[in-house]
């Protein structure tokens, strides 16, 4: 190990605060840290920066070279592929040297100018953090409306743009989610407000062009904390929908985005674990549902005019083996998309029953998922397909045909990359439990398995999110300086499925970080590292599973990565007054209640540090983030600093111009996966 770990640590004061629970004290030294912009606590942050930066100072040249080769396998100058909306082609260009994409559209017409919406690097002048999202044109093509980020918390501020003048309207909605329906009058406009302390998803507005923003309309409000709500509009363009959503129920409500003054129908009564999602169709909605005991889901219908759960009738019946995770809409189709043994499927469906097929995947290991859909009455599928060697091609598929054309496929302008030189594999490691847990594997193919290999293990494992095997320009800067990468499918996700989730949630959480540790274990076993190169990494919840891994396993990595890390469980989710508390009692439980307390308590990585010897650790957060606070990676660090009993290094960097998704330019987006990868390769002594 090179990192200068022979520098003075920050040392963080103790100021014992005790947080007392069913009777249980807990003794918290830095709950200090919470004090958001007290000056001690900017004070410290900038300490830790500083001794980043001083022990990483011999990496600065390692940082750059490997920024410029990152770089310089980004087409730089680079354009979307356009998608076709109601009768003009959107798209998006980058420029060499810019941070933020052009927007543009031209009609669907020979000759069509392209129009400029929106250049988001001259909008971004002045501001260390820019964000614009949730670009909705109203029907006559005339409005377009967008919101924008300026500090990275997500709480964005809605504007609407004529399209005709180029003009800015005066008024302007602030703290909402950023997206908006328009109503098809072209001048009501609906969106989703944030609580202004939680940041929950809680309120409905209407807004009608003209009038003065502080008379919006509230249309709906969710009152229960559990829940999050949106506002969208069917592919169809006839309905206009409000979703209320906690991690187990949904309840929508809808009305006819011709009336925009109609008051909002219930579909169906949120019920204790139903969860929905409707699409329209002619006279029906489509709804994607759990109904039944369906856990992996199936797809149901009802008349728009009879829409309670008693008339649902099954329309893809479940099936055990395959979860089905969305379905897209056309005049002549139904495409349901699911998962197979964990792989994507994508299943063709004829309204009238004469065509029912999957399209071909042969990859042992890929990613294949439709978007960029926004015709209703066209028969060419979008759909991605990417793998681990191979990088991400855009295609349109004929449904009536049967024939494919590739519209793009990202390139990578490295002269001396080749696909070719790499291969990908999908392995089973063995559970504590018995469980079978899958992994997907990518490194170059002149790769020895001798143990000697340095190895980057990724994971995820929380919400039922799936992280499917993806390629990445910025990865071959690891493989090519011969690194194994994988991606560990643990439970938590639903690589495998709805009970694959539920199996790794509450009281099950544990499993997500032995099947971790199994993964790990296997790939010592096997031969394709050993625990001196063995090496994690994850963030957010991810982050989560890197304390909890290092708190039981630390033997097993010589580093691990933890960004913006969900670390401090138990304070965070008994503390209602920050984002993201109550709606996640059904994911994490509520530690008001003793059983789910002691249960968190009994991982939760912040609380569970030990006198024991640590993998050496860099830490990143950021400063706005909303979804995790700066000060539970600060206390976590502070306390690792304090009980590990090894001399390896702990480095924390926070930046403190952006939030929870990281810096919004791309260059310095791929900075900051510099930074990661010059740490890996310090410790590896690899250094060009």
């Amino acid at each position: 190990m090179s990192i200068k770990n022979s520098l003075p640590q920050p040392k963080a004061k103790l100021i014992n605060h005790v947080h007392e629970k069913h009777g249980h004290k807990r003794i918290d030294p830095y709950h200090w840290m919470s004090q958001r912009d007290a000056p001690e606590v900017i004070s410290y942050l900038e300490e830790e920066n500083e001794y980043y930066e001083q022990s990483t100072a011999h990496t600065a040249e390692l940082k750059e070279k490997l920024f410029q080769e990152i770089k310089g396998r980004i087409k730089e100058d680079d354009e979307s592929v356009p998608a076709l909306i109601n009768g003009y082609w959107y798209f998006s260009k980058m420029k060499k040297g810019d941070s933020y994409p052009y927007y543009y559209r031209r009609k669907d017409e020979p000759n069509a100018v392209e129009e400029l919406l929106f250049n988001v690097n001259e909008m971004a002048t002045g501001h260390d953090f820019y964000k614009l999202s949730g670009m909705n044109v109203s029907q006559d093509n005339n409005l377009i409306a967008y919101g924008i980020d300026t500090t990275g918390r997500r709480q964005y501020t809605i504007y609407i743009k004529d399209l005709n003048t180029h003009s800015i309207f005066a008024q302007s909605v602030s703290n909402t989610t950023g997206g908006s329906v328009w109503a098809n009058d072209n001048k009501t406009l609906f969106f989703t407000r944030q609580d202004e302390k939680t940041l929950r998803a809680n309120k409905i507005f209407k807004y009608v062009l003209g009038q003065d923003s502080s008379k919006n309309e509230l249309v709906y409000e969710e009152h229960d904390e559990i829940y999050n709500c949106h506002v969208f509009k069917t592919m169809s363009d006839q309905y206009i929908m409000i979703q209320s959503s906690s991690t187990l129920n949904d309840e929508v409500r809808f009305i006819d985005a011709n009336h925009a003054n109609e008051p909002f129908k219930i579909l169906q009564k949120r019920t204790d674990e139903l969860e929905y999602n409707v699409s329209h169709y002619k006279d029906h909605f489509y709804i994607l549902t759990n109904k039944d005991d369906a856990t992996n889901f199936k797809v149901m219908r009802t008349l728009v005019t009879a829409t309670q759960a008693a008339n649902w009738e099954d329309v893809i019946p479940h099936n055990p083996a395959s979860l089905i995770e969305g379905l897209d809409i056309f005049e002549k189709f139904m495409v349901i998309t699911d998962r197979f043994n964990g792989l994507n499927r994508i299943r063709i469906k004829a309204w009238d029953n004469t065509v029912d097929y999957f399209l071909p995947f042969e990859n042992e290991t890929f990613t294949a998922y439709t978007g960029g859909n926004y015709q209703f009455n066209t028969v060419k599928l979008r759909y991605q397909y990417q793998s681990l060697t191979m990088p991400a091609s855009v295609i349109e598929f004929d449904m009536v045909e049967r024939t494919s054309k590739i519209l793009k496929t990202q390139e990578v302008t490295d002269p001396n990359f080749n696909p070719s030189n790499y291969t990908s594999e999908r392995l089973w490691a063995t559970a504590s439990d018995g469980v079978k847990i899958p992994m997907s594997i990518v490194y170059r193919k002149d790769l020895k398995k001798d143990g000697g290999n340095p190895l980057l293990q990724y994971g995820y494992g929380s919400y039922g999110h799936t992280i499917d095997p993806y390629f990445s320009v910025s990865r071959l800067s690891l493989l090519d300086r011969g690194f194994i990468f994988v991606i560990a499918h643990i439970r938590g996700g639903e690589y495998l499925g709805r009970t694959w989730y539920e199996t790794g949630k509450m009281f099950q959480k544990r499993n997500t970080f032995t099947d971790f540790i199994a993964v790990s274990e296997f790939l010592i076993a096997q031969g394709y590292t050993s625990a001196k190169h063995l090496y994690a990494a994850g963030g957010s919840a991810g982050g989560l599973l890197m304390g909890a891994v290092m708190n039981m396993a630390p033997h097993l990595y010589n580093g691990i990565m933890a960004a913006v890390p969900f670390v401090d469980v138990v304070t965070t989710m008994l503390d209602d007054t920050i984002p993201l508390t109550t709606g996640e009692y059904d994911e994490w439980g509520n530690p008001n209640i003793k059983d789910s307390y002691d249960y968190m308590l009994s991982y939760s990585p912040y609380d569970q540090v030990l006198e024991q010897d640590y993998p050496n650790l860099l830490v990143t957060t950021g400063y706005h983030d909303s979804q995790v606070q700066y000060w539970e990676p600060a206390k976590w660090v502070a306390r690792l600093r304090t009980l590990k009993t090894n001399d390896t290094v702990v480095l924390f960097k926070t930046d403190m111009k952006s939030g929870h998704s990281g810096a919004s330019g791309r260059y310095d987006s791929l900075r900051e996966v510099a930074i990661e990868y010059a740490f890996l390769l310090d410790l590896e002594n690899i250094h060009q």
